[in-house]
């Protein structure tokens, strides 16, 4: 097993990282920029090292300084997170050519799926569904002929592009071609890569994803599916466990395919396949190369902790889980809460002057936050993660606006009151019937 561990992230998922370790012996790194020397993980960690000025690109993104927290603390390993270094396959090859472990997939396991075309390429050869579209790069001279051929709406997409960025719906001929030229200038000045690529665009779907591990030497299993179609601007806002209303034998085999394209690759650590559904149909869009947000979730309805999964694996002991182990019980529900205006959406950062955290049966609380803490201005408004536990989805929904009436947050203004007063008492969430436009729809109604 590891002995001592660099977390290279902050707030509630740095936090997370640490219990982890702790409850499997490891020492902990923190490393923290100088807005974040308050932060919970850094009190608690056995080391911390600051790693510069609050601005992300000198500090948490900043590979030498990172790289040099471990050498001079001893660690084994770094564990990114999710977000900043997590998905950076030079970061992956850094860690790994200077001598320590990379908690996560092979530098080249992040490249061919950080490319959007080169990830539909390999899904299409482990028989993963993916969606209609171009069999590669899309540029000015076959646009126009492949576009015909998927039929219109179309949506051209960045290859190296993610977060909703990168992207445009296309429902003309007319307008294809300045679609495109805008499309790929847009990609190469946020990605520095102007690939592009063309897929029918689906009307009404829903955002599915499913959780694999992989031990690095061709084993994998996969731990069921998640819904994520609650979404402002691409962002995701809820998320449940095991997604509704979904034929068993096609969730089965939408699970079976990502565990092939694991074997195939020899996927090490942890990752998410995303997927649109629509019409009882799945269809490929991406694949994650980290731990998700939303795991815990996941955690609640199958008892494995992911996180210790990843450490496992990282240190050479393979997966502790065979694919008959992994039973789904219940459902699980995840509210993310941030640090912004419910109505307007804008970041309100400051000083928490009190902090309650739900409890009770079936709930848990993942946030790095308490009273007197001060929420920087430098960074993601994610101050936590609200999540609810329960037999059945009736049940969970039932707990979750307890848990959320409980949930107090003083000083600052946060996005509770969204998912208490709007999310949780709207009569099509609460069927499991909405897609991924559902919400913003309601907050324009």
């Amino acid at each position: 097993m590891l002995d001592k561990v660099v977390i290279a992230n902050r707030g509630e998922i740095a936090l997370r990282i640490q219990r982890a370790c702790k409850e499997m012996g490891i020492k902990t790194v923190a490393v923290y920029s100088k807005a974040d020397r308050d932060l919970m993980h850094v009190r608690l960690a056995d080391e911390s090292v600051c790693i510069g000025p609050p601005p992300s690109h000198d500090s948490y993104l900043n590979i030498p300084a990172i790289i040099s927290a471990a050498e001079v603390t001893d660690a084994q390993a770094i564990h990114p997170g999710y977000g900043f270094l997590a998905e950076n396959a030079d970061f992956a090859e850094a860690v790994e050519k200077s001598g320590f472990v990379f908690v996560g997939p092979r530098a080249e396991s992040i490249r061919l799926m950080g490319n959007k075309v080169s990830a539909i390429e390999a899904m299409k050869a482990a028989g993963v569904p993916t969606v209609p579209g171009s069999d590669g790069a899309v540029t000015e001279d076959n646009a126009v002929k492949i576009a015909r051929r998927i039929g219109y709406p179309v949506i051209i997409k960045a290859a190296s592009g993610g977060g909703g960025r990168g992207m445009r719906v296309v429902h003309t001929e007319s307008a294809l071609l300045n679609s495109l030229f805008v499309t790929r200038s847009e990609a190469k000045a946020a990605f520095g890569d102007d690939t592009v690529y063309i897929e029918k665009f689906l009307q009404h779907p829903r955002h599915i994803e499913v959780q694999v591990l992989g031990d690095g030497e061709g084993a994998a299993i996969h731990l069921g599916d998640r819904d994520c179609s609650l979404q402002r601007r691409h962002q995701k806002v809820v998320e449940e466990a095991p997604a509704p209303h979904i034929p068993d034998q096609l969730r089965q085999e939408v699970a079976a395919a990502c565990v092939r394209a694991c074997q195939q690759m020899r996927y090490r650590g942890a990752g998410t396949f995303e997927f649109l559904y629509e019409n009882n149909h799945f269809y490929f869009i991406e694949m994650n190369t980290r731990v998700q947000v939303e795991h815990p979730v996941t955690e609640l309805v199958t008892g494995v902790d992911i996180i210790q999964e990843q450490l496992r694996i990282a240190s050479g002991q393979g997966l502790s889980w065979a694919q008959e182990d992994i039973k789904i019980r219940g459902h699980a529900l995840e509210c993310r809460i941030n640090a912004e205006d419910p109505r307007s959406f804008l970041p309100c950062p400051g000083t928490i002057k009190h902090f309650h955290a739900p409890g009770g049966p079936g709930i848990r609380m993942d946030s790095h936050v308490y009273s007197g803490y001060t929420v920087p201005p430098h960074y993601d408004s994610l101050i936590g993660k609200l999540i609810a536990w329960a037999p059945d989805r009736a049940a969970c929904l039932a707990r979750m606006r307890r848990a959320l009436d409980e949930l107090v947050v003083d000083g600052i203004r946060t996005n509770a009151a969204l998912h208490r007063d709007v999310i949780l008492r709207d009569s099509e969430f609460t069927r499991g019937a909405v897609d991924i436009h559902h919400l913003e729809k309601k907050l324009r109604g």
